[in-house]
């Protein structure tokens, strides 16, 4: 039989490890917040059309020479081209030469994909709303597989 006062030290113990948990949730939820970066009043604005962005959702990174400078804000299908319009926040002390050109890259095969920028030799910048007009979409990895393995198999 179980007496009250182990059943006491059970509860207090089941306690003392409830709220480390809980505070422990608290400080991942404050630390997930404080690193994230939403569209703030320090970013400007800049748009691209791509043929395919296959893993670039909102909050993708945006970066130039492997650093971020910025993150996917929007992304929809525009209707005259049927391209997909992405529109990216970029860092204000980011300037972007206007003949800088974007693509879509992967971390490695495992990784998400994030978008390059590759700065041109302009001295004239890219300004809020304006967009880059040389892009290269993503590359379907699993297309070139299946196409390298057919091709093998034509051969024979």
């Amino acid at each position: 039989m179980v007496t009250w006062r182990e059943e006491m030290k059970s509860n207090t113990f089941e306690a003392i490890v409830g709220a480390f948990v809980i505070i422990l949730s608290l400080v991942f939820l404050f630390y997930g917040f404080s690193t994230m970066k939403l569209q703030n009043s320090d970013n400007y604005n800049i748009s691209a059309l791509f043929n395919r962005i296959d893993g670039i959702k909102i909050g993708s990174d945006i970066r130039m020479s492997g650093i971020k400078i910025g993150t996917v804000a929007n992304q929809e299908l525009d209707n005259s081209s049927f391209e997909a319009k992405v529109l990216m926040s970029i860092d204000s002390k980011i300037l972007i030469p206007e003949d800088s050109s974007a693509k879509i890259t992967s971390d490695g095969l495992l990784g998400g994909n994030y978008i390059s920028i590759e700065p041109g030799g302009s001295d004239i910048y890219l300004l809020n709303n304006e967009e880059i007009f040389f892009t290269q979409g993503s590359v379907d990895l699993i297309g070139l597989v299946g196409e390298a393995l057919f091709s093998v198999e034509d051969e024979k």
